[in-house]
């Protein structure tokens, strides 16, 4: 039996089914539990970013990369919230120092997605950014939508990402609606420390024939102050 702490709660189109992420207290691991939980059941658990969770979660092998944390899981129990201190040192230990290092792959300035047909280290990594090298905005293309710009230690640039943190997203689409967007900006502004969960979607292919893992903004974690309307889950 493991004890995790869930890392990342991610939106789909739909509400019926989120995406969620752990890292085992004990060894580091990240893992993905499959197949996708329910809302429903996420509830029923008390899931939320920074949830503390026990039950039997193993790797599938023979995942395909670069989705290599796909886990089966039975028995998964609630066990409360961890701290604060408890939450950043889980993702401390899972920093990578850059999002190249992390994913293995060489980013070209402007790139937002690996090939289909080239390897990467993993589909997850946690980075350290500035938090005033972070933003959020509305998507040029499509009205009513929030994306993110950040760029990393290594200085690498990566604008206009999808956010998929479900707590996040929610609350800042909240804060859009109501004409105070930039409220969500100086809260992040205002932190020491800001960490991005940085996942790879599934395969997909856009009209213009890339094909690939798209990077996408599955966490935003600020410390020492956390809002509590993003850390929970309703």
């Amino acid at each position: 039996m493991r004890e995790v702490i869930i890392t990342d709660l991610t939106r789909f189109s739909t509400d019926e089914n989120v995406c969620t992420a752990v890292i085992d207290v004990n060894t580091g691991e990240c893992l993905r539990p499959m197949p996708y939980l329910k809302s429903k059941r996420c509830k029923e658990l008390g899931i939320h970013p920074g949830a503390i969770l026990k039950g039997d979660l193993v790797l599938k092998p023979g995942s395909q990369n670069p989705h290599i944390e796909d886990s089966s899981y039975s028995n998964l129990q609630f066990h409360g919230a961890c701290t604060s201190d408890q939450f950043r040192r889980v993702l401390y230990n899972s920093l990578s120092e850059s999002v190249s290092d992390g994913f293995g792959v060489d980013f070209a300035e402007g790139q937002k997605h690996i090939p289909h047909d080239q390897l990467a280290n993993c589909s997850i990594i946690t980075v350290k950014i500035e938090p005033n090298k972070f933003s959020i905005h509305e998507d040029q293309y499509k009205p009513g939508k929030i994306k993110a710009t950040f760029t990393d230690s290594s200085g690498r640039r990566y604008s206009y990402l999808s956010i998929t943190d479900r707590g996040f997203h929610d609350y800042a689409k909240r804060h859009q609606d109501d004409g105070r967007l930039n409220e969500v900006a100086q809260l992040i502004e205002g932190q020491e420390d800001l960490y991005l969960r940085i996942g790879l979607s599934r395969v997909f292919q856009v009209p213009d024939g890339r094909n690939g893992y798209w990077l996408q903004v599955n966490g935003i974690y600020t410390f020492p102050d956390f809002h509590d309307e993003i850390r929970t889950y309703e």
